[in-house]
């Protein structure tokens, strides 16, 4: 069966294995994926990943997720474009998450980025997630 949102599957088996206390996950892999890893990883949210071959051509990323004194890093972890309904935003219109202490990931045409280097780079784009 196929996932008809990939990336929103990624986001509930972390947030499904952060409420079990488990220390890593492990997702099927895409550019996308990574590139999204690669956010959460930059600021702090999960300690790694790394992506091990299946078998030919069936990839899997290997998520570490990272816990502070006992609770999790990510409080809250979700989609806000889904495939239904896409939102996109200018630079002057990014959400803030809490007010500066979260962030949103941003599909940009510069790659996939942060709510503030986005801000930096004056580029707008899809807003894929909020993390807090």
């Amino acid at each position: 069966m196929a996932i008809s949102d990939p990336l929103g599957d990624m986001l509930t088996r972390i947030r499904n294995a952060q409420r079990a206390k488990k220390t890593e996950v492990i997702a099927p892999a895409s550019r996308l994926r990574e590139s999204v890893l690669e956010v959460l990883k930059k600021e702090g949210y999960i300690l790694g990943w790394e992506k091990s071959n299946v078998r030919p051509g069936i990839d899997e990323l290997n998520i570490k997720l990272k816990y502070h004194e006992g609770a999790s890093v990510i409080t809250e972890i979700y989609r806000v474009s889904k495939p239904g309904r896409r939102v996109y935003a200018s630079v002057n219109d990014l959400p803030r998450v809490y007010n500066g202490l979260g962030i949103s990931i941003i599909s940009t045409s510069q790659g996939v980025m942060s709510d503030h280097d986005a801000r930096k780079s004056n580029v707008g784009g899809e807003i894929l997630c909020q993390v807090f």
